[in-house]
């Protein structure tokens, strides 16, 4: 059976560092207590919206177009990242997790700084 067919914008390091994030934000949502219920609804959503948006920016031909995409994409990593540091403050998710956490927005958030150029 063969491979199915890729979009361009998969083979992106940034894209695939976001697909890791939403992957990764999945395990975490269950560990926010149900009183939290709207965080962990944008989490939910800036999550999503990370590579949603990367991959809409690659689509598109124009480069303020393309950069407007991606600056949405690092906001979002930048509200999951705040997200992260009140999870961690309020005890919802252990240090390991908090550290990969970051780690992986890091780099998303600094190879859309590099693609908004």
């Amino acid at each position: 059976m063969n491979p199915p067919p890729k979009l361009n914008h998969e083979s992106l390091d940034a894209y695939q560092a976001a697909i890791e994030f939403l992957a990764f934000s999945v395990p975490l949502l269950d560990q926010i207590p149900r009183g939290y219920g709207s965080m962990a609804d944008q989490l939910r959503r800036a999550a999503l919206s990370i590579p949603l948006n990367i991959a809409e920016g690659y689509g598109k031909r124009g480069i303020n177009d393309r950069a407007r995409f991606y600056d949405i994409a690092r906001g979002s990593a930048h509200e999951c990242g705040a997200i992260l540091d009140a999870s961690k403050v309020l005890r919802f998710v252990d240090e390991d997790a908090y550290g990969k956490g970051k780690g992986l927005l890091y780099r998303i958030v600094s190879m859309l700084v590099k693609m908004t150029g």
